[in-house]
């Protein structure tokens, strides 16, 4: 087996990444993906920080989905560049039922919050899954983050004030989310939450790694959109 060489990727603004061995992944999570014979490793694909907003603005790139657009051409030059006898497909972004959330729980890369986006200590919630990749590498599998040693347990267990909490117009967040308090005070005209989420800004930790404000109003367009079109379909 070999080193993962994801310098290319960091430097591209991709600097989160974990290989799988399929054959160690949960049956339900393997399900969906339709695995080949000959395929051997999952690669999740993330970013943290402001870097890959700011290398998709150098990039020029436009369009509706610029970040996704970004991302799959990165990896295609990453394999083309270093990886250039390797079979691999790419089935996030696409049209594939990725479980990312059950994925990056296997890698150890958040803790459940108030406000239903992952944290941890160093990054906040300033991070998201970009891109899932099964190859038939042979990549030395990366080890999960101890998510039990004190500098990886999750940050809210040491916030007494929760000020997301008091920060959501809906009071929706707490034991259990309540989504459809969230979902209708984002559907309200004129809602402050309709461009951001005011609970996940208000979260203390990572502040240093919050988006700028272009990045926040494009991420949370297209999840309002999304929520639009599902209303209407219900």
């Amino acid at each position: 087996m070999t080193d993962f060489p994801g310098h290319f990727l960091d430097d591209a603004g991709l600097n989160r990444q974990h290989v799988f061995n399929l054959a160690g992944l949960p049956a339900e999570v393997l399900a969906p993906l339709a695995v080949t014979p000959g395929e051997r490793q999952l690669i999740l694909i993330g970013h943290a920080g402001r870097r890959l907003w700011d290398c998709v603005q150098a990039a020029g790139q436009r369009g509706e989905h610029p970040i996704d657009d970004y991302t799959i051409a990165a990896v295609d030059r990453w394999f083309a560049g270093f990886l250039p006898d390797r079979r691999y497909r790419i089935v996030y972004p696409g049209t594939w039922r990725v479980g990312l959330q059950a994925l990056g729980a296997l890698a150890g890369w958040h803790h459940p919050s108030p406000f239903m986006v992952g944290v941890d200590r160093h990054w906040g919630s300033w991070f998201a899954y970009r891109c899932v990749v099964i190859a038939d590498t042979d990549f030395c599998p990366t080890v999960a983050v101890d998510r039990k040693i004190p500098e990886n347990t999750s940050p809210c267990l040491d916030c007494a004030s929760r000020p997301c909490i008091t920060a959501c117009p809906a009071g929706a967040c707490g034991e259990p989310f309540r989504l459809d308090a969230c979902s209708d005070e984002r559907l309200r005209p004129a809602s402050p939450c309709a461009q951001a989420c005011l609970a996940r800004q208000a979260c203390p930790v990572g502040q240093a790694h919050r988006y700028d404000d272009a990045q926040i109003r494009h991420s949370y367009s297209r999840s309002l959109q999304m929520l639009e079109n599902w209303r209407r379909m219900r």
